[in-house]
């Protein structure tokens, strides 16, 4: 997911609850499932699911804020240093070169872009000066293969001169259901391009075309304007991917977001079907209940005083079911509900970020929640993770919840001031048990260098035993100036 705070807050930074219980629906018949996001990232095709994770304020070659994104290969044994690359644009292959402010690889996804059968990775800069254009946007695809990611194409945009920041927001999907992957791209401009399946390492394109959700795209500070977030699944069942778009609404003045549903079908995405959804930047969607439609959890992390419609102090996920018709019934979960741990207060910031992958194998997903304004026995903004378990009824608040900190006991680390652990997280099964195993960011860590937290699961839930972190050294990272290892994942 995509940082709400590193998103909206840093970027002109670069310009220099319910109650306790059971929150289900009743199930419905299976479908079948969406066509990218059934399955983890997995760039050699070794069956072990790898991790991409952004440095995207990295230092290249003395530029400050150029980027980096850091590739870990999944393997038995779970994520090491060893097995991973970390590609900046000064990489061998990857076009263009390292330039101060870039911001490359801040913003990722993952899909099968040329339907080798290896997943690639779709990485912006979206601050890169392109021919003169301050803040242009770029765009590339790191291409998959048995050796692992490699090389580069730039997918070039089609109006630079209608918009800026290219790729600020991707999302990959099979929108129209012809078993190829999409990828969809944002700037700050009206329209989202999806690129159809079929790109190739050469630059050919298997087709394109436009769509305008109904957001704000003009007027005020550009950086504001356009998609701020892009995610894709099947909400539906019908075996095509849907997506939601946030960014601000067309129909208000008031300086807060929305989410819109737009579904796939055999045409592709049209803004015209654009249906409104709960606020909240951070997104993602997977099954809860197993019942063969995607469920659209999204966190609201912002206290009360934002003026956004629905928050509360503390922050709250709210998690709107899927059904044949598209979302259906809504809920929602913060820390007051059940027997969640803690307590919701202001600044904590829970569903600042958000993940979703069956941790135990047993087909219902489970929801992973950071709350990186968490602040613990008096450390301000520390951070703590949450996790919940799917079922049948949906995800329980009321038993089996996992909380973590960097004081719990083995846990990599100490609770610190500011270290905001859970700005990232991230579930994929990296070891290739059928589990998924969680990955955390901490994008404050030792003064914003940035710091991985890397969990198995146990088969059952997550576990501490075999837990183990990456500094920024450790995966190639400078740690000059503030690069912010751990900020955002390939989604």
């Amino acid at each position: 997911m995509h940082s709400r705070h590193m998103r909206l807050a840093l970027a002109t930074a670069v310009t220099i609850a319910a109650t306790g219980g059971l929150l289900g629906v009743t199930a419905g018949p299976s479908v079948a499932a969406d066509s990218v996001h059934h399955h983890d990232a997995d760039f050699n095709h070794d069956g072990f699911a790898d991790v991409a994770m952004s440095a995207g304020y990295a230092s290249v070659a003395g530029h400050a804020r150029a980027g980096q994104i850091v590739v870990l290969y999944g393997a038995k044994s779970g994520l090491d240093k060893t097995h991973r690359t970390t590609f900046s644009q000064n990489s061998p292959g990857v076009p263009g070169a390292a330039e101060a402010d870039d911001t490359f690889g801040w913003v990722s996804v993952y899909g099968d872009f040329n339907h080798d059968g290896f997943d690639d990775l779709a990485v912006s800069a979206e601050y890169e000066e392109v021919d003169g254009d301050k803040e242009g946007g770029l765009v590339q695809i790191l291409w998959g293969s048995a050796a692992g990611l490699s090389g580069g194409t730039t997918v070039t945009d089609p109006a630079p001169t209608a918009h800026d920041l290219w790729g600020r927001s991707l999302a990959a999907g099979d929108f129209d259901g012809d078993g190829k992957d999409d990828l969809a791209v944002g700037s700050s401009g009206a329209s989202v391009y999806v690129f159809k399946g079929g790109t190739t390492k050469s630059g050919t394109l298997g087709g394109r075309y436009t769509f305008k959700p109904p957001i704000q795209n003009a007027g005020g500070d550009p950086h504001y304007n356009g998609p701020l977030s892009l995610v894709a699944g099947d909400v539906n069942g019908d075996g095509r991917s849907d997506l939601v778009v946030d960014g601000y609404d067309t129909a208000t003045t008031e300086a807060w977001n929305k989410n819109f549903y737009i579904p796939g079908t055999a045409s592709g995405l049209n803004g015209a079907n654009a249906v409104g959804l709960t606020p909240g930047v951070i997104t993602g969607i997977g099954d809860v209940n197993n019942d063969g439609y995607g469920d659209i959890v999204t966190g609201i992390a912002w206290d009360k005083a934002s003026g956004v419609p629905g928050a509360s102090d503390g922050g709250k996920v709210s998690l709107t079911y899927g059904s044949a018709s598209g979302p259906a019934a809504s809920t929602s979960i913060s820390q007051d509900s059940g027997a969640v741990p803690g307590a919701s207060e202001k600044g904590d910031g829970f569903g600042d970020e958000l993940s979703l992958g069956d941790i135990n194998g047993d087909h219902y997903q489970d929801l992973v929640v950071g709350t990186d304004g968490e602040d613990l026995d008096g450390v301000a903004d520390a951070g703590s993770v949450t996790v919940f378990y799917g079922s049948a009824q949906g995800l329980d608040t009321t038993s089996g919840i996992q909380y973590f900190t960097q004081n719990t006991a083995g846990v990599p680390g100490v609770d610190e001031k500011s270290d905001l652990f859970g700005s990232e997280v991230k579930l994929t099964d990296v070891t290739g048990d059928g589990r998924a195993d969680l990955t955390i960011g901490s994008l404050g860590e030792n003064a914003s260098d940035g710091q991985l937290t890397y969990l198995p699961s146990s088969g059952a839930k997550l576990t501490t035993t075999g837990g183990r972190y990456f500094m920024d050294p450790d995966v190639g990272v400078s740690t000059a100036g503030a690069p912010m290892l751990g900020g955002n994942a390939a989604e």
